[in-house]
């Protein structure tokens, strides 16, 4: 179980650069914990962030404790296992969950029609897994509070139904233990994109039927190759992120290739994004994209392709990647351990909720109204409809530069459409196609050789969102949000979800133009035919 870099044209560069972190003994002090590679100024915080190099040994006094609530779920027919957690708590195990096919309802959205979705979904057999690590997390906190009341209106006892991993010492700690719910205390000496294999991936993953020692296994197979000089997958792929950013190729196109493992570019996106992208630097990954574009685009795949490739089992391709963001940061010289922009967002949603109170959000007044979708934003040469703004957003975006397409809408809205009946499977992927919002990223990225995220909002603002503003000044910004026909109260609190999920939208928006981000917010008045010409005025561009 090795995990295995397959160098593609710039093995020069590369091995360039993996000299100078041999010749500097940077391998084996890594391995060995050395909070002080990134610098005087990253110590502090590196020296209460590298737990994760131990995790597949330290881990392992988890399982005990995780096999018990996993007897306990199925003595008692919970089969129905929902994830609330947000980021670094839910991105590994819906990776885990689908490369060992198994099923996991992941709940990182404010979207009240998802949340619903799965409210209304076999209530009587779930069990939900709370996961935040600070305990503080509004989207984290929302989901608790919705399911405490649905359960007690079902006459169900909450502490029978709900499991919570955080850190120790947390609030979310502290009423847990009041409430008398099982509490599984995650390592505080890992950050939350490198917690793959800590409680917060393993809990919820095992709970949901994956084999979790094996991930535990694969990871313990590959540490110890992580000190060496040579034969060093993590010091490998390192070299090539950081060289790579180096020589101005800082677009990494994530390609999932032929492995068994399902999703893990979305995974690698939050861990290399986040841990990257600030101070004017940082490496932007793509996810979705075939191949690279431009001369400052290049592609990793996962699995045994040709070219640049990581290839090897899930809980070894973890560890190696979180060793290899490391690496990166060390050569493009930042702390790949702190955030510095993430709270921004979060600070201006409650602000945003606080000064409007009871009134309407300050959602503007839009530019221009298209059918069923309204144009909010700064948008030169006077556009006339939704194809003049879609057209300018692509020639906005600068030489070397992104464009990054943000929706705060329902990801699973487009099954509704993909009915199953007579349709073969073909029919049914077209039909899934033309109603999801995401196939906006492959209709944009066909007209033009920059690349083009996507992200669902909320989510991404645990990702990608400290990349959008702490990177390169060189984003252009579409946001998407839609209508809410069939809210959703958060207990306890002044707003909805809806409410809220607007809020974070306008929040991040803020954040975005006060840096001078060319941004553009697009409101769809009804989803599904907002969506529906959405796609159709981005295929006749």
């Amino acid at each position: 179980m090795t995990v295995e870099v397959t160098l593609g044209d710039e093995v020069d560069s590369v091995e360039a650069v993996r000299d100078k972190l041999v010749a500097e003994g940077v391998p084996a002090a890594l391995a060995a914990g050395d909070p002080s590679l990134w610098g005087p100024q990253a110590q502090p915080e590196a020296t209460i962030r590298l737990g994760w190099l131990n995790l597949p040994q330290s881990s392992r006094e988890l399982l005990p404790e995780i096999d018990k609530l996993v007897e306990r779920a199925r003595a008692e027919g919970l089969d129905h296992v929902v994830l609330a957690g947000m980021g670094g708590s839910s991105l590994a195990p819906e990776v885990i969950c689908a490369t060992y096919d198994v099923p996991l309802t992941v709940l990182d959205t404010t979207d009240p029609h998802q949340v619903r979705r799965a409210l209304t979904d076999r209530l009587e057999r779930t069990l939900v897994v709370v996961a935040s690590k600070s305990g503080g997390t509004i989207e984290t906190d929302s989901h608790r509070r919705i399911y405490e009341k649905a359960f007690r209106d079902a006459g169900i006892d909450p502490a029978t139904r709900i499991v919570v991993v955080t850190d120790p010492g947390s609030p979310l700690e502290q009423s847990a233990n009041e409430a008398g719910y099982p509490v599984v205390l995650a390592d505080p000496n890992v950050g939350g994109r490198y917690s793959a294999l800590t409680a917060f991936g393993l809990v919820p993953s095992a709970l949901a039927g994956a084999d979790v020692r094996r991930l535990l296994d694969e990871a313990e197979a590959v540490r110890a190759l992580l000190a060496q000089d040579a034969g060093n997958p993590g010091l490998d792929l390192g070299a090539v992120l950081g060289a790579e950013a180096l020589r101005g190729r800082d677009k990494l196109i994530l390609r999932d290739g032929m492995s068994d493992i399902t999703g893990l570019p979305d995974w690698i996106e939050q861990l290399i994004a986040e841990s990257t992208g600030k101070e004017g630097k940082g490496i932007l990954p793509v996810v979705g994209a075939e191949a690279a574009e431009d001369d400052d685009q290049y592609v990793v795949s996962i699995g045994p392709d040709g070219g640049t490739a990581v290839d090897g089992p899930l809980g070894a391709q973890f560890l190696v990647w979180e060793y290899a963001t490391a690496i990166a940061g060390r050569v493009i010289g930042i702390n790949p351990f702190d955030q510095p922009n993430v709270a921004e967002s979060k600070e201006n949603t409650t602000r945003i909720l606080q000064e409007a109170g009871d009134g309407p959000l300050p959602a503007g007044t839009p530019l221009l109204t298209d059918g069923p979708v309204e144009v909010y934003g700064d948008v030169p040469g006077d556009p006339k409809n939704l194809a003049d703004v879609l057209t300018w957003l692509l020639r906005a975006v600068p030489e070397r530069g992104y464009l990054a397409i943000m929706a705060y809408l329902d990801r699973e809205a487009a099954f509704d459409a993909a009915t199953v009946g007579d349709a073969s499977f073909e029919e049914m992927t077209e039909t899934w196609a033309g109603a999801d919002v995401a196939t906006l990223r492959a209709l944009l990225d066909y007209r033009t050789d920059r690349p083009v995220t996507f992200g669902w909002g909320p989510r991404f603002l645990h990702s990608t969102g400290q990349y959008h503003k702490g990177g390169p000044q060189n984003g252009v910004f579409l946001q998407i949000t839609g209508a809410v026909t069939d809210d959703v109260e958060v207990p306890g609190k002044p707003y909805t979800l809806g409410r809220l999920q607007l809020a974070q939208a306008l929040g991040d928006l803020g954040a975005l133009t006060s840096r001078g981000r060319p941004a553009v917010r697009l409101h769809l008045t009804d989803r599904v035919a907002g969506v529906r010409h959405l796609l159709s005025v981005a295929e006749e561009l």
